[in-house]
């Protein structure tokens, strides 16, 4: 039979048959004429047991020098076994050691947080990692499905712009060829007019803040989805968010429960939320709670971290905060007809203290209240005129949303700090490596 080269997740495919993998060493033991190798590729693990009465004595020298990172080409038998990780593992007859690394920096010893992040591009190689990465891409690849296989185009935003959408005092700022630019908060803004065009719009990409921020919710770039849609009002945005996330959660519960399990992740925990309705509280509501509650929230604040975590203890799944005082939202939102003070906006808050996941609205579709917004704020009218040609030609009503990979990855694995779930996390004391 032909030896053929696979990946570990393959195996199954190929009991009884002798193949080659390549990858690089796990870890390792020994036991008096065996080794016990767990070689990774980036598809899996496998144990590949090297006996040595059954193995030339250049195989078993090879092994015997193996080293954590080694990295190396490994042939034998695929022997299925209920015992092992996978339900398979590897009877060695060949070794091939590509190169054989020297003591590896990232030990079985606790570390902390500041060297494993100067180590990043070798702490991924970790099995926590390992799964956070690939739920990650999950979580990208469903999120295009939903957006893809219900007749959105793609749109993709700029990086560098001349104006602001969240508000001046977060922006990154450099020089453009003797203008000054932006590095982007969001590519809504850009969004609103391919809705125009285009109708159903969403953009996917990285996006910067310049908060001088050390919480566990925030970094200083992270990636986000921005869906944003023709004609569909307030009550129709508050039903898309929840479609949305009970679509992704469904699938991601699907396609990653083994790294989800090697994550502990208590996926009983999720799966309330891939049932809707969701629950929804008006933001007087929620401030009446929360008073309830214990909190000095006063009417007109907008909700704090500790505010969040108290809401969403009283639920199973996220809950949507709704109709938000216009004064804590951006200048874009389009105020409720019924109290004007207010606006059409909501924040989907992720259950177990997460915080706010999804922050969206119904945009303003007045030219005349768009440039009063723009003047309150005091933002450059001249950096505006192109947003607001879209009321000037053809307005339309049209709401979208935002939500960031890094929080809603976070809350999925269970894991406490948004850091873990960016390949290379970007905070305000770390741009290494």
């Amino acid at each position: 039979m032909s030896r053929r080269v696979i990946t570990i997740a393959e195996l199954t495919a190929h009991a009884g048959e002798e193949i080659t993998i390549r990858g690089w060493v796990y870890n390792w033991r020994k036991k008096g004429k065996l080794r016990f190798i767990i070689l990774r590729d980036g598809f899996g693990y496998l144990q590949c047991i090297v006996f040595r009465p059954e193995v030339e004595d250049e195989v078993w020298e090879t092994a015997v020098t193996l080293t954590q990172e080694s990295s190396l080409e490994v042939t034998g038998t695929v022997v299925a076994d209920e015992r092992a990780p996978g339900g398979f593992e590897l009877k060695v007859s060949a070794l091939k050691a590509l190169q054989i690394a020297p003591e590896f920096p990232i030990g079985k010893k606790d570390h902390g947080p500041d060297f494993l992040l100067n180590n990043r591009h070798l702490w991924l190689r970790s099995k926590r990692q390992h799964a956070l990465m690939r739920v990650r891409s999950q979580v990208e690849f469903a999120i295009r499905e939903f957006f893809q296989g219900r007749g959105y185009t793609l749109i993709d935003s700029p990086i560098l712009t001349p104006a602001a959408c969240e508000g001046t005092s977060s922006l990154f700022e450099t020089e453009y060829f003797g203008e000054t630019a932006y590095l982007s908060q969001s590519g809504q803004l850009y969004l609103e007019p391919a809705a125009a065009a285009l109708g159903k719009v969403y953009c996917f990409g990285p996006t910067f803040r310049a908060e001088k921020s050390k919480t566990r919710r925030h970094l200083t770039e992270f990636w986000m989805v921005e869906p944003e849609v023709a004609w569909l009002r307030f009550d129709g945005l508050l039903d898309l968010c929840e479609e949305f996330l009970s679509e992704v959660v469904v699938r991601v519960l699907e396609s990653c429960s083994e790294d989800l399990e090697r994550l502990e992740r208590d996926v009983s925990r999720l799966e309330p939320t891939t049932k809707r309705p969701y629950p929804r509280l008006d933001y007087a509501e929620a401030v009446a709670k929360l008073v309830e509650l214990g909190s000095d929230i006063e009417f007109g604040e907008d909700l704090g971290g500790d505010d969040e975590t108290m809401l969403t203890e009283l639920y199973d799944r996220p809950l949507l905060i709704t109709r938000y005082p216009a004064k804590v939202k951006a200048f874009y939102m389009q105020p409720d007809p019924e109290d004007p003070s207010r606006a059409l906006a909501v924040d989907v808050l992720a259950p177990e203290g997460y915080g706010e996941i999804i922050g969206g609205s119904e945009r303003s579709d007045s030219l005349e209240h768009l440039e009063r917004k723009i003047a309150e704020h005091e933002l450059p009218r001249e950096a505006f005129e192109w947003y607001l040609d879209v009321r000037r030609y053809g307005s339309f009503p049209h709401s979208g949303f935002g939500m960031g990979i890094e929080r809603f990855v976070a809350w999925i694995c269970g894991v406490p700090h948004l850091r873990e779930t960016i390949p290379y996390p970007r905070l305000i004391n770390r741009l290494y490596p």
